[in-house]
C-alpha cells in the first residue's frame, strides 16, 4: 500500500464514529457490546487493557532494545505523542464515560467508576500507536506476521467497553489518533543513525535506565486492574532478563 494513502486509514474509524454520534445510537451499542463481551471471563479483558496502558506495553516491548532498537524508538516515540494528546483533549474535551450518565447496575463494571474525560480513550490510543509505530517502522517484507498487532489493538479497544470505562466512540477516535502518532513516528525514527542504536550507544543506554523505573512501577502499583498482577510478573521478569543480556553486551564488539 503507498504510504500516503495509509493516512487516510484512521478517517475510517472517524468516519464510523461521526456515525454513531448524528444517529444516537452509541448508548444501545455501547450496552450490547458491553453485555456480548461478558462471554469472556473478567481477566481476558483485564489482560487486554493491559496492553493499553503504558507502562504494561512498554514492559512487554522492552526486548526490542536488543532485537529491533529502531522499532522501539518508534515506539516510545510514538506513545510519548499520544500521551500528550491524551492528556490535552480528554480534559479540554471533558465528556462523561458511561459511569457518569447510565444509572448503576444498567451496565456492566469493572473496577472503580471512571465518570469523566471520555474522549479518546487512553488506553485505546496507546496501543494503536505502538502497533503503529512497531507496524510502520518495520521493513515491508518483515510487516506481514505484524498484523496480529491490529488484532490485538482492537481487542484492547473493546475491553474498554467491556469493562464499562468508555463509549465506542471513544475507542473509534483513540485508534484513529493512534494510527496517526504511529505514523509520524515510523517518519521521525527514520532520522536515527544506525550507529545511535548500538547496544554501547547512549539511546539504547537510556533507555535501559528506564527499565529500571518500569521494574519499580510494576512491583509497585496495581496497573488497571488486580487481576493484572500476573502479567505485572512477567513484565518484571522479562525487563529484568532484557537489562541483564543488555549488560553482558556492554563489553561485546560491536
Amino acid at each position: 500500500m503507498n504510504f500516503s494513502r495509509v493516512w487516510a486509514i484512521p478517517f475510517i474509524p472517524l468516519g464510523l464514529w461521526l456515525i454513531l454520534v448524528f444517529s444516537g445510537k452509541e448508548v444501545e451499542l455501547f450496552l450490547w457490546l458491553n453485555q456480548a463481551a461478558q462471554v469472556l471471563p473478567n481477566w481476558a479483558w483485564a489482560w487486554f487493557t493491559f496492553l493499553g496502558n503504558g507502562w504494561g506495553i512498554f514492559a512487554l516491548c522492552f526486548p526490542l532494545v536488543l532485537y529491533a532498537p529502531r522499532q522501539l524508538c518508534a515506539a516510545l516515540i510514538s506513545g510519548s505523542i499520544a500521551a500528550v494528546i491524551s492528556l490535552t483533549l480528554k480534559p479540554l474535551i471533558g465528556l462523561p464515560r458511561p459511569a457518569g450518565v447510565l444509572s448503576e447496575n444498567s451496565f456492566y463494571l469493572l473496577g472503580d467508576p471512571l465518570l469523566h474525560h471520555a474522549l479518546p480513550s487512553g488506553h485505546t490510543l496507546t496501543v494503536f500507536s505502538v502497533a503503529s509505530a512497531l507496524f510502520f517502522s518495520t521493513p515491508l517484507p518483515k510487516r506481514n506476521l505484524l498484523f496480529v498487532l491490529f488484532v490485538l489493538a482492537i481487542l484492547t479497544g473493546i475491553s474498554r467497553n467491556a469493562v464499562g470505562a468508555h463509549w465506542p466512540g471513544d475507542v473509534l477516535v483513540g485508534s484513529a489518533l493512534g494510527i496517526w502518532c504511529g505514523l509520524i513516528a515510523s517518519r521521525l525514527v527514520l532520522k536515527i543513525k544506525d550507529a545511535q542504536l548500538l547496544p554501547t550507544s547512549p539511546i539504547p543506554r537510556v533507555i535501559a535506565l528506564a527499565g529500571f523505573a518500569e521494574l519499580y512501577i510494576l512491583q509497585t502499583r496495581v496497573l488497571d486492574f488486580p487481576h493484572n498482577q500476573a502479567l505485572q510478573y512477567i513484565g518484571s521478569a522479562i525487563v529484568l532478563i532484557t537489562l541483564i543480556l543488555f549488560v553482558l553486551r556492554q563489553n561485546k564488539p560491536q
